[in-house]
C-alpha cells in the first residue's frame, strides 16, 4: 500500500505551529479557505477550498496535543488517513511530518497527495515563518479556480 510523505522544518514552537492547523483561522492563511471549526477528537470538520469548490470532512481519529493529528477525509467515496505529527528542536523549531495512505487510486494517488502536502508544508512555513500569504494552494491549479460570479 502507497504511503504519501512530506516533512519539513517549521521555525516556530511547536505549540504555533500545531495550533496552526487545529484552528482554522490560522490555517485558512495557507491551506483551505474555510474550516467550521477547530479540529477536536471524536469531530467531523467540513474544510473548504472555496476557489476551487471543493470541500472535505476532516473525521478526526485523534490529537496529542503538540505531537499528533489523525484524521481521515475524504469519505465515503475515497477515504484515506492523514496523519501529521510534530517534534519540537531547539531554538523554537518544529519538524513537521505529514504520512497520507489507504488510498483507492494507488501509486498515482500517493505521488499527487505527496505533492499537495508539499505545498501545504511550504505555505504553512512561509506564513508562519514571515507572515506571507503565499497562496501556494490557490496558483497550484489556476484553471481549475471556480470563477466568482458577478
Amino acid at each position: 500500500m502507497p504511503v504519501a510523505k512530506a516533512q519539513m522544518t517549521i521555525r516556530k514552537p511547536v505549540t504555533e505551529v500545531f495550533r496552526s492547523l487545529i484552528d482554522p483561522a490560522v490555517t485558512s492563511h495557507f491551506w483551505f479557505s474555510r474550516g467550521a471549526g477547530p479540529l477536536e477528537a471524536g469531530k467531523k470538520i467540513r474544510w473548504d477550498w472555496e476557489m476551487y469548490g471543493v470541500h472535505t470532512i476532516a473525521d478526526v481519529k485523534e490529537i496529542e496535543q503538540n505531537k499528533r493529528i489523525l484524521i481521515e477525509w475524504n469519505g465515503p467515496e475515497n477515504p484515506s488517513f492523514v496523519e501529521w505529527t510534530f517534534e519540537a528542536k531547539g531554538n523554537g523549531q518544529t519538524f513537521v511530518t505529514v504520512k497520507n495512505w489507504g488510498f483507492s487510486g494507488g501509486v498515482d494517488e500517493a505521488i499527487n497527495s505527496t505533492e499537495g502536502f508539499t505545498y501545504l508544508l511550504a505555505a504553512m512555513k512561509f506564513y508562519l515563518e514571515h507572515g506571507i500569504e503565499p497562496n501556494l494552494v490557490m496558483d497550484y491549479a489556476p484553471d481549475a479556480r471556480v470563477v466568482p460570479k458577478a
